[in-house]
């Protein structure tokens, strides 16, 4: 009987998922996966994809979302605060720690094109992803299918930019809706103590850059 239980245990048991190297080096150095902090929260890595501006994947082994443990409270917080303002929906992560040799790939990629300014040189001390203090997020529905936010979460031009919103929707660019669904996420964000960026709806920063390079270390 004991034999049968270890057999049946060993083909029925499900496998326990298996942690790569970039994310038990993550771990080792302090940073905190997201989702063992909430599993409410979704994560889909558009560097684990092709599928992003850059067009090549960048995260050969990282499939799990890493913040800096000041950041991830912060982002448990936000989704918190999300859920009582709207139980069905859900923060969804597409970027957040990435290690300065990552920011290299992505560097080498755009540096003669006019993507260029959208991504931070690491010879000039990189951004604060590389620091794990920043996140490119959106919202989802109880599917974990991402909501109307008017662009794609990595389109580099006006119609991503939060300063000119209204004047989107007056010139029909983006919806009514998609500017209220960006609304709701930065309200949301900046409730948990993140700081949106001009250019890009999707990208939040935890601390600024002179904040970083004064109490924090960047991710080799």
């Amino acid at each position: 009987m004991f034999k049968f239980l270890l057999l049946f245990s060993l083909f029925v048991l499900p496998a326990k998922s298996q942690t790569s190297k970039t994310e038990e080096a993550l771990s080792r150095a302090g940073y905190v996966n997201v989702r063992e902090l909430d599993p409410t929260l979704q994560v889909s890595l558009m560097y684990a994809r092709a599928d992003n501006f850059v067009g090549v994947v960048l995260y050969d082994d990282l499939r799990q979302a890493y913040l800096h443990p000041d950041a991830a409270a912060a982002l448990v917080k936000a989704q918190k605060r999300l859920k009582q303002l709207r139980p069905e929906l859900s923060l969804k992560i597409y970027d957040a720690a990435r290690p300065m040799h990552i920011q290299q790939k992505m560097w080498n990629k755009v540096k003669n094109t006019p993507m260029k300014p959208y991504v931070s040189n690491p010879a000039n001390g990189g951004g604060l992803h590389n620091y794990g203090l920043a996140v490119d997020i959106t919202l989802c529905d109880a599917k974990g299918d991402s909501i109307t936010m008017g662009t794609k979460i990595d389109h580099l031009g006006p119609e991503a930019h939060i300063d000119t919103e209204s004047q989107l929707v007056a010139k029909g660019i983006i919806s009514k809706r998609a500017q209220q669904n960006r609304q709701l996420l930065r309200q949301v964000m900046r409730y948990a103590g993140f700081k949106p960026l001009r250019t890009e709806w999707w990208h939040f920063n935890f601390k600024s850059r002179a904040e970083a390079k004064r109490h924090y270390t960047v991710i080799k």
